[in-house]
């Protein structure tokens, strides 16, 4: 049953999600999704897919938030594209069972490790990058051999569209599901008993979710977010940091990305002139006026816009904006902005920003900043720019967050070789190249034995000579092993 048909059967309610899961099990339960040949054949497809599809999706990107076209593409189209390709390239090996030594209280025996589907898996996805959000993970439950419930986020209607009228062309529709719509679809389908749940979102939904999943014990991942700081240190090539701050910032979705720079921590010495290399940078990319710059995304929709109106505005703040603050409401346009010395006890310091306000704060030495970081909840990323190599040391050692970058912002995300992640409550788990297909796999312990190499003194009655035999070889003393064998007695 294709999604299109699920969607005319009427509102998806807890019966359908029930009706659904009951499907979905019965595909999985056939086996068909844990062959080689149906991963790589739904895998091919999904690329087909996005390479014939190109078009489509970067019109849905555009109009749930006016991406600009070149950062729609490297940051959803390219990296999907490469997500796919490397599970493609990879996926016999990473299925290959791996071996790993025996001991000697087995032995004879050989061991190895089986990554086996978990079952049917459950991925709700976010609105900011939804496209790659939604297909990566698929991608790895897909590689691990699972059938998979896909729940769009409602805030980038577009793009769930697509999927919904899309995915069911290519994909394998008995093992593989898009399910549209909002808060009562997803608590319909957080209702179900489901064998793993990745969720990418805010804090407080990812508690309902991994409430809904402890009734079930259900193992989740939780890609959530946080306050990601950026310590600028004095000894920096400060051309080159800038440029990578405003597009790590700015260039990200305008600041609307889990990753993206939420305040800088820098010293009092050197912030004048960090503040005006940022001001010539940002005109110098966006123009003298911002709101009417192309490379620009847009603010998702009027309530995230009013939020954050509210944190500019907050008496606090407001008087701290040093650069940008122009707003179109009618365009969900806020420019580019930049705030001074904001006090840590504002609303715009204590939530994540997800927007393209970016605070300075200051400290008298760059190394106070580690216990700034570490005051606050633990971020998905930090951030260093610096060219000392001991700073940078102390930095990867003191400081706790999801992931980390020197000297540039976001790019760990563009390596599969790395997990993404958060700690905390930032994030539970970690997916990406191989860390997607094993967070959708168990890893099954496995022991071969044949029915030679019997011990009997393994078996009753435990005589005294069995007794020695035992510890002997378990504490790997070799003498006390031969001489319990020959009968001896240990003088």
């Amino acid at each position: 049953m294709g999604v299109e048909m699920e969607e005319n059967r009427g509102a998806f309610d807890g019966h359908r999600a029930a009706e659904l899961m009951a499907e979905l099990r019965e595909a999985f339960g056939s086996g068909r999704t844990r062959s080689y040949e149906w991963r790589v054949a739904q895998l091919k497809a999904l690329f087909r897919m996005i390479d014939e599809k190109e078009a489509e999706i970067m019109a849905a990107l555009y109009s749930d938030l006016a991406k600009p076209e070149l950062e729609a593409f490297l940051h959803e189209v390219s990296l999907t594209r490469s997500a796919c390709q490397l599970a493609l390239k990879e996926l016999k090996r990473w299925m290959k069972p791996e071996k790993v030594s025996s001991s000697i209280t087995t032995f004879p025996s050989s061991s190895e490790i089986v990554s086996e589907p978990l079952g049917v898996v459950l991925i709700i996805s976010a609105w900011n990058y939804p496209f790659i959000l939604s297909l990566d993970p698929v991608i790895g439950a897909i590689a691990a051999g699972n059938a998979v419930v896909l729940k769009p986020s409602e805030v980038a209607p577009a793009t769930s569209s697509f999927f919904a009228r899309t995915l069911p062309a290519y994909l394998d529709s008995s093992a593989i599901r898009v399910v549209e719509g909002a808060v009562s679809e997803t608590t319909a389908l957080l209702e179900q008993k489901w064998d793993k749940i990745l969720y990418t979102g805010n804090s407080k939904v990812g508690r309902i979710v991994m409430a809904a999943a402890a009734k079930y014990l259900t193992p989740v991942v939780l890609e959530l977010g946080g306050k990601s700081p950026v310590v600028v240190d004095s000894n920096v090539n400060l051309e080159v940091a800038v440029k990578r701050i405003i597009v790590g910032k700015w260039g990200c979705n305008n600041g609307q990305a889990c990753i993206a720079p939420d305040y800088i921590i820098t010293t009092k010495s050197f912030a004048p002139k960090l503040v005006e290399a940022l001001k010539s940078t940002l005109e110098k990319f966006y123009g003298e006026d911002p709101l009417e710059s192309k490379d620009l995304s847009r603010i998702v929709n009027s309530n995230h816009f009013a939020r954050l109106t509210r944190l500019l505005d907050e008496d606090k703040v407001y008087g701290k904006i040093i650069y940008g603050g122009q707003r179109d409401e009618k365009k969900l346009k806020i420019s580019p902005t930049l705030l001074f010395d904001v006090p840590h006890d504002s609303l715009i310091m204590k939530e994540e920003i997800f927007g393209p306000i970016l605070p300075i704060i200051t400290v008298d030495k760059v190394e106070e900043s580690f216990d700034i970081i570490n005051s606050r909840t633990k971020p998905l990323a930090a951030y260093l720019f610096t060219k000392d190599k001991i700073l940078e040391e102390k930095f990867v050692n003191n400081v706790s967050s999801g992931g980390m970058l020197i000297n540039d912002v976001a790019l760990h995300l563009a390596n599969p070789n790395l997990p993404f992640g958060g700690v905390g409550e930032s994030g539970i788990g970690a997916y990406h190249g191989k860390f997607s297909f094993d967070a959708f796999s168990h890893k099954k312990a496995v022991l071969h034995r044949s029915f030679g190499g019997e011990a009997p003194a393994r078996y009753p009655p435990y005589t005294l000579k069995k007794q020695r035999i035992l510890k002997a070889l378990l504490s790997g003393d070799i003498i006390s092993l031969v001489l319990a064998l020959l009968g001896w007695p240990r003088s």
